[in-house]
This record gives structure tokens, C-alpha cells and sequence, in this order.
């Protein structure tokens, strides 16, 4: 008798082990990166950029933002993130240190036609392993950069961030086609390189911009720099033959120019998918074999939702900068739409993402099975023991499976650019957008200029 009790204790022992186990997979189990940027993100929606900055630096595991993390896990991203809100709060040098300590350690996204097999798999995958950026995100890391040393008049670091932008525009045209994004970015290259006396390479970086939009703020500019002989069709087509204005210097003019970021991109969010519609949406992808199945598994009951990452409302879209120098109003043109960029990049591969969730989700409880089947076979004798093992199995095999949220959720949704001339001497600028009022007070010399980024993340 003792024997068959120590027999019996002894198998209810190996049901509880694996179930001890699941359990604790189940407790740990938690939300992927969209949890570690939420309180940060929450800050700036109530307009606290320094609330922002001390969450993502409780995230780094340092104490103040003139630390630099290990860039080890997502730290990189992180970094990019409090790169922006930094930009947001005036710290050029400290935003600029942080995005080109971030950009060294991120890779580019394979988004090829060749590749979406593995771009699938890496998309869907739990968040773990090297953060690899999408086209979008690598090219406004050096965009973004640099209005940072634009703002500091530093204008060899802009130089070289715009040669950085300029060999990923050149990888990015020969493997993924054109971006609207490389518009901004060789928009801003070309101010640097002009305000650096180095003209050819400027008109160059400008008539690159003019494939990518109108950017009528170039107008005057480009007819002061051409001295009416330009260099391209699309320059001779925007400054319409007219005669160029006289210099800077000798007018006693100088250049304001200013940028104004606001909202945010849609964030990845993890969401739940039920099965059947997930696999009527990859009708024509999945193959016979995993289509049957998942079917099969289905009709057990062991799967009815397939999780996978998707994108959120994006914050800001629809909003309408103001810029006001010295009391009077300013236009204000649209230079980036970058919302429609994140979008448009996420529908090329969302159909990739949800057939790799599928087939994800068929693996898992396919070996869930078996560890179901031993589980139950220790513990045939403890009655609704095994059940529940069981039952404990599946849900929590779907309640690991956590998709990549990861990106970098600080982009502004839209940005927009106002350039004109002013006189030599002091001026204040405001900014409204967002609910919010930017002020800032600029003073310029005869034929100098001045940079004023403005981000308002919220």
C-alpha cells in the first residue's frame, strides 16, 4: 500500500513539476517593448518631455541622460527614443550624441522581395535579438540628426550626417526603389552644404529633394544660389527663369529657417487575431499542408486566436502647425508626412507577418501536444490534474507567444518646414502647434542665418 501511495505521490510530483513550470511562464509572460516605452509615452501625451526622459533612463539602467547606456538588448532604440524627446526639450548635443550612438548599432530591415520569408519570421518573432530598423526609421535617424547640428550651427557634423543619409539614400535606391523620405533629409543635406559655401554639392542635395515634392520654401534660395543658371529641370522649372535676388550681405538680410515635428507614428501593439479569419486573409500564401493543420487544431479547440503585431492610431495626423515671427503670421509648408510612410512600409508586409504567425502558432502547440500527452500520461491518476495541465498547456503557449512591438515610437507623425529672409538683428519666433506655444528668440547677422527645430511629441 505505502508503495502504491509513494508511486501515486510520485506522479502527481511529475504532473506538478511541468505545471509549476507553465505556471510561472504564464505569470512571466508579459507585454512586449510597447510596456517599456509606455510610461514614457504617457508623459509626453500630458506634455512632460522631462517625465519622458527620467521613464526611458529607469529603462536604460542609468541615472541621468548624460549617461550613455550599454547598448546592449533594445537599448539602442531606447536610445533613439530619448534622443527625440531630448531634441523636443532644446538639448541638441546630448539628442545628437544619442541618435549617433543609437545609429551605429542599428541595422537595416531587409524589406527585399527576396527576402520576406525571413522578414516574416523576424517581424512576428518574439522581441529578442538585435533590433533591425526599417528603411524609414534609418533614414530620418540621420534627418533628425541633423536639425540637432543645424541648431548648433555645427555644420561639419551636419555634413556628415548628410553623407551618411546620402549612402543609405543610394542602398535604398538600389534595393527597395524610391521613399518620400529621402525628400527632408536631402532637403536639409543641401542647407548644410549650401551654408557651407559649398554650392555644386547643395544644388546637387536640392535637386535631389525636388524628385521627392514641391518644397516651394526652396524658391528664393535656389534662385540666390543658381545666380539664374540652373543646374537641372526640376531647379529651372521651380525658380520659373526669374532674376535672383542680391545676396544676403549686401541686402542686410539674413535666413530663418524652422522645423516643426508634432504628434506621433502609430505604435506596434501586440493584437489577437481569431484563427479563421487569420487564415482566410493568407488564403493565397499558406501552403496545403499548414492550412490543414491549423484547421485540425482548431476543430481540437488547442488554437482559436493567432497574435501578432499591428499598428495603432497615430497621434497628431490632422494637425496644422502656426509660425508667427516677430507677431506675423508665417506659411508653413508640409515637408514629410512620415505616418504615411510607416504605414505604407507596415501593408507591404503585414499579409508576411500574419502567415508567419500562423505557422509560429501551429509549431508551438504541435510540440505542446507532446508535452501535454506526457504530462497527462504522469498524471493518469489525479483525476481533473490532468485536465488542467492540459488546458494550461495551450493558454499558455499562447500567452508567450508575445509578437515584436518594438520601433521607434518618438517620430513625429508630420513635419513641417517655413524658410524666409529676415532682417540682420534679433527675433522672436513662436510656434503653435499641438495645444502647445514654442517660443524661442534668435538673433542673426548680415548674411548669416539660424536653424529652429521645434518638436512637439505629444
Amino acid at each position: 500500500m505505502r508503495r502504491r501511495h509513494a508511486s501515486l505521490a510520485g506522479r502527481k510530483r511529475a504532473a506538478l513539476a511541468p505545471l509549476a513550470l507553465l505556471l510561472g511562464l504564464w505569470q512571466a509572460a508579459c507585454g512586449g517593448h510597447e510596456d517599456r516605452v509606455r510610461t514614457a509615452l504617457q508623459a509626453l501625451d500630458r506634455g512632460a518631455p522631462a517625465e519622458a526622459v527620467a521613464a526611458l533612463n529607469e529603462q536604460l539602467e542609468v541615472e541621468t541622460a548624460a549617461e550613455l547606456p550599454a547598448l546592449r538588448g533594445d537599448n539602442a532604440l531606447l536610445l533613439l527614443d530619448r534622443g527625440n524627446v531630448l531634441l523636443s526639450m532644446d538639448s541638441y548635443r546630448l539628442s545628437a550624441r544619442d541618435l549617433g550612438a543609437a545609429d551605429k548599432s542599428i541595422d537595416l530591415l531587409d524589406m527585399s522581395r527576396g527576402a520576406a520569408h525571413d522578414l516574416g519570421k523576424y517581424l512576428f518573432s518574439d522581441d529578442v535579438g538585435p533590433y533591425k530598423a526599417p528603411a524609414y526609421e534609418k533614414l530620418l535617424i540621420n534627418t533628425i540628426n541633423m536639425m540637432n547640428y543645424l541648431a548648433q550651427r555645427d555644420l561639419s557634423g551636419a555634413r556628415v550626417e548628410a553623407r551618411r543619409l546620402a549612402i543609405m539614400q543610394r542602398y535604398l535606391r538600389d534595393h527597395e526603389g524610391e521613399t518620400a523620405l529621402l525628400g527632408l533629409g536631402s532637403y536639409l543635406a543641401g542647407l548644410a552644404f549650401e551654408k557651407s559655401g559649398q554650392a555644386d554639392e547643395a544644388l546637387l542635395h536640392y535637386d535631389d529633394a525636388l524628385r521627392h515634392g514641391p518644397y516651394p520654401s526652396l524658391r528664393r534660395p535656389l534662385r540666390a544660389l543658381t545666380r539664374g543658371e540652373p543646374r537641372s529641370p526640376r531647379i529651372a522649372a521651380l525658380i520659373e527663369g526669374e532674376a535672383p535676388p542680391p545676396p544676403l550681405d549686401e541686402t542686410g538680410e539674413a535666413e530663418l529657417i524652422v522645423v516643426v515635428g508634432f504628434g506621433r507614428v502609430p505604435q506596434k501593439v501586440p493584437q489577437r487575431l481569431p484563427i479563421g479569419l487569420a487564415l482566410t486573409l493568407v488564403a493565397n500564401d499558406i501552403s496545403p499542408t499548414d492550412r490543414a493543420r491549423a484547421s485540425e487544431l482548431a476543430a481540437k479547440g488547442l488554437v482559436t486566436w493567432v497574435n501578432y503585431p499591428t499598428l495603432a492610431r497615430g497621434k497628431g495626423g490632422y494637425s496644422i502647425p502656426t509660425l508667427k515671427l516677430d507677431g506675423r503670421s508665417q506659411p508653413m509648408e508640409q515637408a514629410l508626412d512620415v505616418e504615411a510612410q510607416v504605414r505604407a512600409a507596415w501593408k507591404k508586409s503585414e499579409g508576411t507577418v500574419i502567415l508567419s504567425a500562423i505557422t509560429r502558432t501551429v509549431a508551438r502547440i504541435a510540440a505542446g501536444e507532446a508535452a501535454q500527452g506526457a504530462t497527462e500520461a504522469a498524471a493518469e491518476d489525479s483525476g481533473p490534474l490532468g485536465l488542467l495541465v492540459g488546458l494550461l498547456t495551450s493558454a499558455t503557449l499562447t500567452a508567450l507567444d508575445t509578437p515584436d512591438t518594438r520601433g521607434w515610437s518618438t517620430l513625429p507623425a508630420r513635419i513641417a518646414i517655413a524658410r524666409t529672409r529676415v532682417r540682420a538683428g534679433t527675433h522672436d519666433v513662436v510656434v503653435g502647434v499641438r495645444g502647445e506655444s514654442r517660443r524661442a528668440r534668435v538673433s542673426v547677422a548680415a548674411g548669416g542665418w539660424a536653424f529652429v527645430p521645434v518638436m512637439v511629441l505629444r
